[in-house]
């Protein structure tokens, strides 16, 4: 990591305040963009149709979009922080996939909308603890070996979920495409995803900041942490845990929306440092902004193109050649 000057609150506010102000003007930007066009006037009138667009679709959608944003890019940051790998991100990982295998199973079982939040996240925490283990050697992550399990995992995930898509009927067929292509398309049937998006989030959030200083500690090196008084296992078992859990509700909610855990954390990084205490929360707020104008890219384009893209597929579109530079960069550097 790059030197950088001590973080004061100066800096620390600056940096949250400009990306909140970022956030909410997207975010008026998202209520405005949509397939069709609103009449304004409208939109306080009970049972109006732009009332109903506007806060049965958009502004549901908008939520879900700036929470599951918010979770990736924090994710993100801390899965950087706590493996010290700039390429570690959930849906290169596998995270992702496991947890849309986890919840693609609790929907072909027939459970209901908790049985699915709670298999995105048993199978979001499996894939981080499987990957971990099987890319440490004599105490160490290799960072490399973990890029390479990841993507076994994906790849497995994928086809289960492809296997599953010939098992099923059509219906149960959508909503497992929509968790391989992510998608942020409000279905009615789930009024609760975000709250339980806000509540995982909000969990996680004050979990990894009381962890943030453990972590500016951990990026030393584990024997540096040991000898300053934090337990290094102990931090990862926790924090991965942590990070599972809000990972696997954005991926019952949302699918596999990757790269955004990627892309954020270094973006951040550049401008406001590694400093933990300020990079995470910048992270969630710069997660929910790309996720939203990503969103809003998509929706913008709807009447032009005819259809309704993936936000999944914006997103990869962006972070793909950054990560191929990144790995690049990563392998350089030995």
């Amino acid at each position: 990591m790059t030197a950088r000057s001590p973080l004061t609150p100066r800096r620390f506010a600056l940096t949250l305040l400009g990306l909140l102000a970022a956030t909410a003007l997207a975010t008026g930007l998202a209520a405005w963009i949509g397939a069709a066009p609103l009449d304004w006037s409208q939109v306080g009138v009970e049972g109006s149709n732009a009332a109903a667009v506007l806060w049965d679709q958009r502004v549901p959608r908008i939520l879900t979009a700036l929470l599951a944003g918010a979770i990736l890019g924090m994710s993100g940051a801390a899965l950087q922080g706590l493996l010290r790998n700039d390429l570690a991100e959930p849906f290169i990982l596998g995270v992702s996939g496991g947890a849309g295998l986890g919840s693609a199973l609790a929907t072909v079982l027939g459970l209901a909308s908790l049985g699915e939040l709670l298999g995105g996240f048993g199978g979001a925490l499996v894939a981080l603890l499987g990957v971990t283990a099987l890319a440490t050697r004599h105490g160490r992550v290799r960072p490399l070996d973990m890029l390479l399990i990841g993507v076994i995992v994906n790849a497995f995930a994928g086809a289960a979920l492809l296997l599953m898509q010939a098992l099923v009927d059509a219906a149960t067929v959508q909503r497992i495409l929509l968790r391989l292509m992510g998608s942020l398309s409000a279905d009615p049937t789930q009024p609760w995803v975000p709250y339980v998006l806000a509540g995982t989030a909000g969990l996680a959030a004050v979990v990894l900041a009381r962890s943030a200083q453990a972590l500016n500690v951990l990026s030393l090196g584990d024997d540096t942490a040991r000898s300053l008084g934090v337990a290094p296992d102990r931090l990862r078992l926790l924090l991965f845990v942590v990070v599972s859990l809000p990972i696997g509700a954005a991926v019952a909610a949302t699918g596999m929306i990757g790269f955004v855990g990627l892309i954020v954390p270094h973006a951040v990084r550049l401008v406001a440092g590694p400093d933990h205490r300020l990079l995470l929360p910048a992270s969630a707020l710069g997660g929910a902004l790309v996720l939203v104008l990503a969103d809003t890219l998509v929706r913008g384009l709807e009447p032009v193109i005819g259809t309704e893209l993936p936000v999944g597929i914006v997103t990869a579109l962006l972070g793909g050649p950054l990560f191929i530079a990144l790995l690049r960069r990563t392998s350089g550097g030995g």
